[in-house]
């Protein structure tokens, strides 16, 4: 097995720790809302997770916790993990601001075995953090390790195609820029961030690698999980490209005709039990 691209990781890191503050503060994430009261999952998940009540819930890239501790507000008990030092600081300052119970550690997803013991009913990750994982084999056994015999995973994610196309605020209309069949990360260093795009980033490069949705399933099958849902949905959660329209439902659309494009995805999976 070729070793780890820990070299990009590290890069990525430092990007991460300085996006932290400036998310934090961000009208995006809109953390006095928060504070206040209110989650930031959308029913969608809600519905595709199913109930959460008096479950241990591990959430993998968790950034500064605002899913996790809606989970926890939800009824669970709550791990998160993310490789941001900047950001398990800020995730553990928001819990303790909100008087909502759950823990976080410092890791990256590989290391974590490392650092953290036990089993979980759920692992819970996505909305962006697949593309930061230079191997999803490693990543898949990882889920397994932490998963409790009977325990699923959920994942909820940008669809891989969305990931082809060029984008920035300059453009206007879908343009294919990068193969889906790609063995190198793509490189970025644009300024900003998608939640503080008028920042100017000391630690502007990073690296995202484009993983197919076949490469995924195939992944979570050889650790040993059974496939139980995949979905595919024509919005997403986020403004990806400027010319997304909101629809009632809270997620961003392409303008015109529906389903186009995929820009979404999930998949819920179980580890099998013993015996």
């Amino acid at each position: 097995m070729p070793p780890l691209d820990r070299a990009r990781m590290a890069v990525n890191r430092r990007m991460w720790d300085e996006s932290v503050p400036l998310h934090v503060a961000s009208r995006d994430y809109d953390v006095p809302s928060f504070e206040k009261g209110a989650l930031t999952l959308p029913p969608l998940e809600i519905s595709e997770i199913g109930p959460v009540r008096g479950r241990t819930l591990l959430h993998l890239q968790c950034h500064f916790g605002m899913d996790t501790l809606s989970w926890a507000r939800r009824g669970a008990r709550v791990t998160g993990v993310d490789f941001s030092g900047a950001a398990v600081d800020a995730a553990r300052n928001l819990a303790a601001r909100c008087g909502i119970p759950g823990r976080f550690v410092e890791s990256n997803v590989y290391d974590l075995p490392r650092h953290l013991r036990g089993e979980f009913d759920l692992v819970y990750t996505g909305k962006g953090a697949l593309c930061w994982l230079p191997d999803l084999d490693r990543w898949a056994r990882v889920v397994a390790r932490f998963l409790r015999p009977g325990g699923r995973l959920y994942v909820v994610e940008d669809h891989p195609v969305a990931e082809l196309f060029a984008n920035g605020p300059n453009v206007h209309r879908l343009e294919l820029q990068v193969p889906y069949f790609r063995a190198q990360p793509l490189r970025d260093e644009s300024q900003g961030t998608y939640a503080a795009p008028e920042a100017r980033l000391k630690n502007a490069l990073s690296y995202a690698w484009v993983h197919p949705i076949s490469q995924t399933l195939g992944a979570l099958i050889s650790a040993g999980l059974e496939l139980e849902q995949v979905h595919e949905f024509p919005f997403t959660y986020w403004k990806r490209f400027p010319f997304l329209r909101r629809g009632r439902d809270g997620f961003w659309h392409l303008p015109g005709p529906r389903g186009s494009l995929p820009l979404m995805w999930s998949v819920r999976a179980r580890r099998r039990t013993r015996g």
